[in-house]
């Protein structure tokens, strides 16, 4: 049997909504809202929060056991999660990004079973709204027949050039969950950032730049990830 685990990657500083993770969502964080999700995911063996400073760290441990401080000059949450699993038994890992409070379950699972025959696996979900495909903080992707990312992008691709009705295009959103087994996380990391990944600030770009395929899932859940104030104030409805 493979040993699968989940690992949130917290940084406490945050360019668009200072110290996110903390803000109270219903009584609790907005990370420790993130772990509870986690531990209704089966067939998971552990989950760890990977943090970077002190006052997240003695937050994290008021709720879970495995709270490991990593580097505060991570460029991007798998970096850190490498960092993190280094010295972790496991063959593979589940990133759930620590600013997304409503992440499904059930997405998990279905990542995590993907792994027993992909080196990386991530989630996509339709959109169907003209000003939630020209919004660049919903980073798009396509995909090919065998549903391998092609790319990801902030703009609205495909492009429609002629004008067509938009319910007769696929537009997907790429959701910020990846799976990838442990040997593919250490080659990951250990590449150079790429200058598509530079230029979109889109870390998975390093790995369709380097040549290898990220496996995508199609799900309906649209989870409400946190990067704004408006994001905040949305999930906040939520616990009301």
């Amino acid at each position: 049997m493979m040993k699968k685990i989940i690992v949130i990657p917290a940084r406490l500083k945050s360019s668009r909504l200072a110290n996110k993770l903390l803000l109270d969502l219903g009584g609790k964080s907005i990370i420790q809202r993130v772990y509870e999700q986690c531990l209704k995911a089966k067939n998971i063996d552990a989950i760890y929060i990977a943090v970077d400073e002190n006052e997240l760290k003695e937050h994290c441990s008021l709720f879970c056991n495995n709270v490991i401080m990593t580097d505060t000059n991570h460029q991007s949450g798998t970096d850190r999660i490498a960092e993190a699993i280094s010295n972790i038994d496991c063959d593979a890992v589940i990133n759930v990004q620590g600013d997304e409070p409503f992440i499904d379950p059930n997405l998990i699972e279905t990542i995590a079973n993907c792994l027993d025959s992909e080196e990386m696996v991530s989630a996509k979900c339709k959109l169907e709204k003209l000003d939630d495909i020209k919004n660049p903080n919903n980073v798009k992707v396509i995909t090919d027949c065998n549903s391998k990312a092609i790319y990801f992008s902030r703009a609205a691709i495909p492009f429609n050039r002629d004008g067509v009705d938009v319910e007769k295009i696929d537009y997907f959103k790429h959701l910020g969950i990846y799976g990838y087994s442990k040997k593919f996380l250490i080659k990951y990391a250990q590449m150079k950032p790429t200058r598509l990944e530079i230029t979109e600030k889109l870390e998975q770009l390093r790995v369709i730049e380097n040549g290898f395929s990220i496996h995508m899932v199609q799900t309906t859940h649209n989870a409400i990830g946190i990067d704004t104030l408006e994001d905040y104030n949305e999930a906040q409805q939520h616990f009301l």
